[in-house]
């Protein structure tokens, strides 16, 4: 048991260092693409499934509430949230549909999707991933290692550096830590 704590935190570590050398960048435009957006009248559309949902859930919560401090709320909206929606687009549609019907009601040119799939090609995410593109929306990706299609549609894609999930959405953790971070700085300085 103890050698299995030992791995996986020697895993962890070794994925925050590749982090830093591979994805620093890819953060930064990140950020600077979400304030460009706030600062026109745009929000941010934010999707996944599972707990990338919950993630999602975790990141309007940072915009809307507070991060580090007390500051003006930020327009974020977590896709995976109004369960009425998602059962009715689920049910008279298809789970695929679930996040596309909402970008489709409620993405303007210049907003922003941000899309999160540990394997990069979740279909309802790619498909509205898809939709908001064509809508002129902005698309941020945060995915495993490989991108899959996801990463082909984003103009900007955090691919965490390792293949299995919980370290994916161990880096994406800390990944989307500091873009709340970044913005929040930026758009409401102390």
């Amino acid at each position: 048991m103890d050698q299995r704590i030992e791995n996986n935190i020697k895993e962890h570590l070794q994925v925050i260092e590749d982090m830093l050398t591979s994805q620093a960048d890819v953060l930064a435009d990140i950020s600077a693409k979400i304030v460009k957006s706030i600062n026109s009248g745009g929000k941010v559309l934010i999707a996944g499934n599972g707990g990338s949902a919950a993630d999602a859930q975790h990141i309007a919560g940072e915009f809307i509430g507070r991060f580090l401090y007390d500051r003006r709320p930020l327009p974020a909206i977590a896709l995976a949230t109004d369960t009425s929606v998602l059962t009715c687009v689920g049910n008279d549609y298809s789970y695929d549909d679930i996040f596309d019907r909402q970008v489709r009601a409620l993405i303007n040119k210049g907003d922003i999707f941000w899309g999160i799939s540990t394997s990069g090609n979740s279909a309802n995410v790619v498909k509205a991933a898809d939709t908001a593109k064509r809508l002129g929306a902005v698309i941020i990706g945060f995915t495993g290692q490989q991108g899959g299609e996801l990463k082909e549609i984003s103009d900007l894609c955090f691919c965490s550096p390792h293949t299995r999930t919980n370290r994916i959405q161990e880096a994406h953790m800390l990944a989307y830590h500091i873009v709340c971070e970044l913005v929040e700085a930026q758009l409401c300085p102390k």
